[in-house]
């Protein structure tokens, strides 16, 4: 997941483009193949004899217009690019006309992103569905269609807000990272998130070739967090057949301090006994798997709601 090309007075949302192209050059001469999102729906099903990198870009910033976009189009380079209604034709933002260009494109496809981008969950559902209803309607009356893959603002969503989407749209991905696999929740889906620091090369090696780590069940199904269910009774149901689930390794921020999670595992269940409540505005989980020399990985993001 990308956002801003050559802005580099936003590091956090950056990226340089001699870098993007690096990360471009290194997926082009590894075994992988780039996802062509148009055929997204088709494919999610069908297990892949090997790996797809699928590139999305979230907001559409005007850089991602007049530095990316001649990159990837020269090259034909498979994207999402999630919009979000309210600031097109902004300063900063890219216009109607660069997107509809865009998306005239068979390697590229316009996806949702709500209509303000604000943080919807601390918002009313009544709120959050209105936005969603705004952005129906101009993406209606621009392009001649609603978009069907829908991207969470800050990746924040609760249980609500995930329901309300898996009703309306055919995929929705969220800001925690991992590997989407079959059995992956379609409202849920992860996605490695790159800025300029961790856009960084050798990472970028590492994240491209971990696999996915599987789980039948991750608990709770509530996401976002109040005072009273901070921290959560977290717990990931794995598989029968998986194996080396013994070897996992999780990392936490509770308290805003990255550690190593107390972890416990029992019948094929992996339960986190946390230190103290995860801060504000968001709580994170990222669990690593060293598979027979695989490394396998997922991350679960929770939006903590301040008193």
């Amino acid at each position: 997941m990308y956002h801003r090309f050559d802005e580099n007075k936003y590091p956090s949302t950056n990226i340089k483009m001699e870098i993007f192209r690096k990360h471009i050059d290194i997926i082009s001469k590894s075994n992988f193949d780039f996802h062509n999102p148009n055929n997204f729906e088709e494919q999610f099903s069908i297990p892949k004899s090997k790996k797809e990198i699928l590139i999305t870009i979230d907001d559409a910033f005007e850089s991602f217009y007049t530095e990316a976009w001649p990159y990837l189009k020269k090259n034909k380079i498979p994207f999402i690019l999630f919009i979000s209604t309210e600031p097109v034709g902004k300063r900063g933002y890219m216009t109607w006309k660069q997107i509809k260009e865009i998306q005239s494109n068979d390697f590229a496809i316009i996806g949702h992103h709500s209509h303000t981008h604000e943080y919807l969950i601390d918002v009313s559902i009544e709120e959050f569905i209105l936005d969603i209803e705004t952005a129906n309607k101009i993406f209606q009356k621009e392009l001649g269609y609603i978009p069907s893959l829908f991207s969470y603002p800050f990746g924040e969503y609760s249980k609500l807000m995930r329901d309300y989407i898996s009703k309306n749209f055919k995929y929705a991905f969220g800001q925690h990272s991992g590997v989407i696999d079959l059995n992956k929740d379609k409202f849920e889906l992860p996605r490695f998130p790159i800025n300029e620091k961790y856009g960084e090369l050798k990472r970028f090696k590492s994240i491209i070739n971990y696999f996915p780590l599987e789980y039948k069940k991750i608990l709770p199904e509530e996401k976002q967090l109040f005072e009273n269910t901070n921290p959560p009774k977290f717990k990931v149901e794995f598989f029968k057949e998986q194996k080396n689930l013994s070897n996992i390794n999780c990392y936490s921020n509770e308290g805003d301090i990255w550690k190593k999670s107390k972890t416990n595992f029992t019948n094929n269940s992996l339960t986190i006994e946390f230190r103290e409540p995860f801060k504000p505005r968001r709580g994170r989980i990222n669990c690593s798997l060293n598979d027979d020399g695989k490394w396998r990985w997922f991350g679960v993001q929770f939006p903590v709601k301040e008193n």
